[in-house]
């Protein structure tokens, strides 16, 4: 899909390409969602640029995602996309400043290029050139890491609330549950970490170039931008200690479970023996066992001292404070 954007006085507009596709002189951000061969092959010809493919968008060294070819920048970043669905993931976009032009790359549809669009069709300010539509992706980006980062934090208050109760009768726990759900988090809480480290990255490159001339208004953003990102990248390793710590926590309360069970176990085994002990004594199959003839060998008897038993026993556990 081909999405084309010129700026009006009332803020950015999307012109339809038509047929045949005619990219107008004007278009200062051109949109490139899940592009077909015919269409790469059209923004290469019209502004000079070589279009990454889907391949060349996954390497992950620095040399392949920032560089600056025949007056262009290249700068590709990770993005998490999906957020609000059951399986969130990590995408490649490629933002390619070449003057006053953007064009940006992209296989997925994500929130924040949606919601910069709709700020910007009302605010003009925001598409005066291809530098500011640049600085304002970047904006509407970590500000939805930033949404993202605030779920997890959260959602891990909740998890801990459940945890770590002081005095009175602790809820009920599905421990299951609360593996899932830190682990959930977990990979929330990483692909924020990947987009930030990939963020902090293009903007320190997109601030020390000199291809593209850059008020000082504008480098001042991305110096924000930039700020916003070690800000976010401090509290998102905070919020991967503290996950580390629920986890641990979750199966130290699985341990205990399980070792209350054991100890229950247990309990009832011992209780158990001494009136298997007195059984055993009275079932032997013996005539010349000398209290089986008296009243001390009847049925009635045995099963007190069986009870009896019993009870000293659990009188014991409970006075050494073992239940």
């Amino acid at each position: 899909m081909l999405n084309i954007f010129v700026p009006q006085p009332q803020g950015l507009a999307r012109v339809e390409p038509g047929e045949p596709v005619v990219i107008p002189e004007s278009a200062l951000w051109v949109d490139l969602l899940e592009p077909t061969i015919d269409e790469e092959r059209l923004i290469e010809a019209h502004f000079g640029v070589d279009v990454p493919t889907r391949e060349e968008m996954k390497e992950i060294e620095a040399s392949n995602r920032l560089y600056e070819d025949n007056g262009a920048i290249y700068m590709t970043a990770t993005v998490a996309a999906k957020i609000d669905t059951d399986h969130p993931v990590s995408t490649a976009v490629t933002f390619i400043l070449k003057g006053n032009k953007l064009v940006t790359n992209r296989y997925l549809d994500t929130k924040p290029f949606n919601q910069f669009i709709s700020y910007a069709q009302t605010h003009p300010a925001a598409c005066q050139s291809g530098v500011a539509i640049l600085a304002g992706i970047m904006e509407a980006v970590t500000e939805r890491i930033a949404d993202i980062l605030e779920r997890v934090g959260t959602d891990l208050d909740g998890i801990s609330g459940n945890i770590f109760v002081r005095g009175g009768t602790p809820p009920s726990r599905d421990l299951r549950s609360m593996i899932e759900r830190i682990g959930f988090s977990g990979d929330l809480n990483s692909k924020a970490r990947e987009s930030l480290v990939s963020l902090g990255r293009l903007l320190m490159f997109v601030q020390q170039t000199t291809v593209s001339d850059m008020s000082t208004e504008q480098r001042n953003r991305f110096r924000s931008v930039s700020r916003d990102v070690m800000s976010l990248s401090d509290h998102s390793s905070f919020l991967g200690s503290k996950i580390s710590f629920l986890l641990e926590a979750t199966l130290g309360l699985i341990s205990v479970e399980q070792n209350n069970i054991i100890k229950i176990f247990s309990v009832a085994a011992v209780l158990f023996l001494p009136p298997t002990l007195i059984a055993s004594i009275y079932g032997m199959n013996f005539h010349l066992l000398p209290e089986l003839p008296g009243r001390y060998g009847n049925f009635f008897f045995s099963i007190g001292l069986m009870v009896a038993s019993m009870g000293a026993t659990y009188a014991v556990f409970k006075r050494k404070g073992w239940l």
